[in-house]
């Protein structure tokens, strides 16, 4: 698959579990659109969809979790995994949240007797998308939802960042292997911030000159160098060059034991390129944060600091009502009828397919229904 983004979406931070007789309805509602669309266009395009943080966004709305709720991500990526593992569809979810974020690599080794997946490629996938959200895009969330959807064409990953600070949450949604540093923000939402982006096309500069300066075992003078150059370093105008205090996730690294044994560690292994320090085992938002500096300041290659948001993720009403009752009760009734109706339409399929389209459209006209009345 060559198409490819990463998405994001601001979600406020929600306690609490979904009553099992919504659950009930949500997974009947979840597995009825899902069988749909992998029967009518297989499972790539279903990846694909997810893999769009408005399209995500509706889906969940229309099976009736909050469209604000940090809930979002776990319980429709948790339908989708048990779903997945349960039946043969053409694709499979990995991953979870919390302590279920590293079993990836052992759920992909058994994922591989079912699909044509190298679990080692997997692992990388996994590996390097975490890496993006967690150390190269430093804005504020800490990662603690990491799902990997995988069909033989077609590799998406889904995690969750949270902010508690701010009580918000923040999902992030991958899907291309040939990143970063390609423009991988792109259809993305949320609440604009304040950011370190050096998964940005810029942030490759810098992480050539992180292997430069490590291997050559300078990276710990020379961010003692670029702490002292940034104090009253100022433009042939007059305003200065940087201006930390006004950047939250971009200060001056103070020199510490820790931060060198970290980059002792990395310089052990080696890296030759962008790519691999990327990878390299000590390489955490500090070192990257400490390199972006260096870079910076003594050779003049500027990361971005531009937070890679551009749409409201609140653009979005419920179809069935939401859990919480807002903006108004779920319709247990209206959901039974859709899910029954796509069920129908998927058993029939085989006899006539124009079913299939009629129930689709009928769906569409009642979700446009729902929401022009949410509106007003």
């Amino acid at each position: 698959m060559e198409r490819g983004f990463l998405g994001i979406s601001d979600l406020i931070l929600h306690g609490g579990k979904v009553p099992p007789h919504l659950m009930k309805r949500m997974k009947g509602l979840s597995e009825a659109i899902v069988k749909f669309i992998v029967d009518e266009y297989g499972p790539t395009e279903l990846i694909q969809r997810l893999s769009d943080p408005f399209w995500f966004q509706a889906f969940n709305n229309v099976i009736g979790m909050d469209w604000d709720s940090s809930g979002s991500t776990s319980v429709v990526m948790g339908i989708l995994k048990e779903l997945t593992w349960r039946e043969d569809l053409g694709f499979v979810v990995l991953g979870g949240k919390g302590k279920n974020m590293l079993k990836v690599r052992e759920e992909a080794e058994e994922a591989a007797r079912k699909f044509d997946i190298d679990p080692m490629e997997v692992s990388l996938f996994s590996k390097v998308t975490a890496r993006i959200d967690s150390a190269l895009l430093q804005d504020g969330y800490d990662l603690y939802v990491h799902y990997v959807a995988l069909s033989e064409d077609a590799w998406l990953t889904v995690q969750q960042g949270m902010d508690l600070e701010r009580k918000l949450a923040r999902r992030y949604h991958v899907t291309n292997r040939n990143f970063p540093w390609k423009n991988p923000h792109s259809g993305i939402s949320g609440l604009r911030g304040e950011a370190l982006d050096v998964s940005a096309p810029t942030g490759k500069k810098v992480m050539e000159v992180g292997v430069e300066v490590i291997n050559e075992g300078k990276a710990f003078s020379l961010l003692k160098v670029a702490r002292a150059s940034l104090k009253g370093q100022r433009r042939l105008d007059g305003s200065f060059v940087i201006d930390p205090s006004k950047l939250k996730y971009y200060y001056p690294v103070r020199p510490t034991k820790q931060l060198e044994l970290a980059l002792e560690k990395i310089a052990q292994a080696s890296p030759s390129s962008a790519e691999e320090l990327l990878l390299s085992p000590g390489l955490g938002p500090r070192v990257v944060r400490a390199l972006a500096l260096i870079a910076h300041v003594i050779y003049g290659y500027e990361p971005s600091f531009d937070d890679p948001v551009t749409f409201d993720p609140f653009a979005y009403a419920y179809a069935v009502g939401g859990k919480d009752g807002i903006p108004y009760p779920y319709d247990l009734n209206v959901a039974d009828e859709a899910i029954g109706l796509l069920r129908e339409a998927l058993e029939e399929s085989s006899i006539e397919v124009k079913l299939k389209k009629a129930a689709l459209k009928r769906l569409s006209e009642w979700i446009g229904r729902t929401l022009g009345e949410v509106q007003r």
